[in-house]
């Protein structure tokens, strides 16, 4: 099975190459304007200034600046937290969080950039203990290979005033982690639902790389979710944000009985994972930087020849799941995508049971200000809707 992919259109971004720094500046500033990932992490305030003084695009440079913003705003933050100044430490310590972010985006594939993944973890949570509704970072237990882990961090968020909350398991792509999961759990938490975010498989602190049965650090923390007194966690629903929408695919196929729900944002299927479109996609005008790098250090693989046969075996037609059952599915994105083809969406819509589909103007995920609330609606509805 083929697929014809559209060239780029007149007037798009930088595309087919490496943006230079001045290219990726003007890339930043334009994202920065529109709050949209990944450059919604910087203050509107001083945002355009952080920008401007990217040194360079090289791990050595880009980690170094942006990690020694970061050590600065976490340093005020103290400062602030032991002088008493809570509303000042819980800015300072968000602004830290931002700036660490860009420090390890889009991977830590650098000691300067993986220092700072670890400073946006420590500064995102030192910043939620202010929150409302602040984090419970839980440690799941979890049964390994050899050289993979033993735990599942997660980042736990209960809303008030409900005794046992139904829960939305969420996760990111390739370079979105469980930190950039906020916006959604806030709206989750809005319509009375607890949220877990947790990492993508080989991102973050996810004990797997993204292999082929990488589904099962998700299946284990389903399994732990059934015991938490506190939740209803018996049939959560499940949100995967970009390339994480492939795994949600995925479960919902092989979990149909165990989710209310699941949404794929802006994930593949099958002609993601083609040669064809390996190629087409290696340098799109919607990423910034190092994009076929970072999905290389999330499959686990060195060289293009790895990463074309890791991203083959991906492929869930080839894997015979579509025309199994499957949970209610969601399936959201840009109708100008080019880092995930429309066409899995359509094969999607051609196997198995009915899923709902909506598509937004624009590329990758259709980050619109209707997007995040029409999936969050659609969550709340398959969740309560079972009540």
């Amino acid at each position: 099975m083929t697929q014809q992919f559209p060239a780029p259109s007149a007037g798009a971004d930088v595309a087919g190459r490496p943006k230079t720094l001045a290219e990726a500046k003007a890339w930043m500033t334009t994202r920065w304007q529109a709050r949209t990932h990944p450059m919604n992490a910087l203050p509107l305030d001083i945002g355009a200034a952080w920008i401007d003084g990217v040194p360079g695009l090289d791990g050595e440079s880009w980690g170094t600046y942006w990690g020694n913003l970061g050590d600065a705003l976490r340093a005020e933050a103290a400062q602030a937290h032991d002088a008493g100044d809570a509303t000042r430490a819980a800015n300072l310590y968000q602004r830290a969080s931002g700036a660490y972010f860009m420090g390890r985006f889009p991977c830590p594939n650098h000691p300067a950039k993986a220092a700072c993944a670890i400073g946006e973890r420590k500064t995102y949570l030192a910043a939620s203990a202010y929150w409302e509704t602040p984090i419970e970072r839980v440690a799941v237990p979890f049964q390994g290979r050899a050289g993979e882990g033993n735990e599942i961090p997660v980042l736990l968020r209960r809303p008030r005033g409900i005794a046992r909350p139904r829960v939305v398991l969420m996760w990111g792509g390739v370079d979105a982690c469980k930190e950039q999961m906020t916006a959604a759990s806030d709206a989750l938490l809005a319509k009375g639902l607890a949220t877990i975010a947790m990492d993508n498989a080989g991102t973050g602190e996810s004990p797997v790389r993204g292999v082929v049965d990488a589904e099962r650090p998700f299946i284990a923390v389903l399994d732990w979710l059934r015991g938490r007194p506190d939740l209803d966690g018996g049939r959560p629903a499940c949100l995967g944000r970009s390339f994480g929408g492939y795994w949600a695919t995925k479960l919902a196929h092989m979990l149909p009985d165990r989710l209310a729900g699941a949404v794929n944002w802006g994930g593949g299927a099958h002609f993601m994972f083609q040669p064809e479109w390996i190629l087409a996609s290696r340098y799109p005008d919607s990423y910034l930087m190092e994009l076929v790098e970072t999905r290389r250090r999330m499959l686990g693989v060195d060289t293009d020849e790895e990463y074309a046969a890791a991203f083959q075996r991906l492929s869930l037609l080839d894997q015979g799941l579509l025309d199994l059952p499957c949970a209610p599915l969601l399936l959201v994105n840009g109708k100008d995508d080019r880092q995930c083809p429309i066409a899995d969406i359509h094969l999607l819509m051609e196997r198995g049971n009915p899923k709902s589909v909506r598509l937004f103007p624009g590329g990758h995920m259709g980050l619109t200000p209707q997007t995040l609330p029409t999936i969050v609606d659609w969550l709340a509805g398959q969740l309560q809707g079972e009540r």
